[in-house]
């Protein structure tokens, strides 16, 4: 089993910034990729960003150049650092882990941002 417990969201301007993390605790030898979705109210949820276990990163195109993904294994812990934020970024984000076996979820943060 894995365990994923995102923090970091919160109401912030748009403009604005904020930085979530996922602390990953459990079968973690399991996990290579590492993952950001987002689910905004009354839509599907869709994926943000990915980070493999050696580093390399991808994103939705409209994350790139405002969304940063990154991870320290020596903390099991992922990050996204969200820039220039706007109200459709509003939504609540959720770190995944996909294994071989299954796709672990976190609970997921709110990210609110304001006009």
């Amino acid at each position: 089993q894995v365990q994923l417990v995102e923090s970091g969201g919160g109401l912030v301007q748009a403009g604005g910034s904020l930085r979530l993390s996922c602390a990953a605790s459990g079968s973690i030898f399991s996990i290579n990729d590492m993952q950001w979705y987002r689910q905004a109210p009354g839509k599907q949820r869709e994926w943000v960003a990915t980070i493999t276990s050696g580093g390399v990163t991808a994103y939705a195109d409209s994350m790139k150049g405002r969304f940063t993904i990154s991870r320290d294994n020596a903390k099991n812990t992922v990050y996204l650092q969200m820039n220039s934020l706007k109200p459709d970024d509003t939504a609540v984000y959720y770190c995944s882990a996909p294994t071989s076996r299954r796709r672990y979820w976190g609970q997921g943060t709110q990210v609110t941002v304001s006009s």
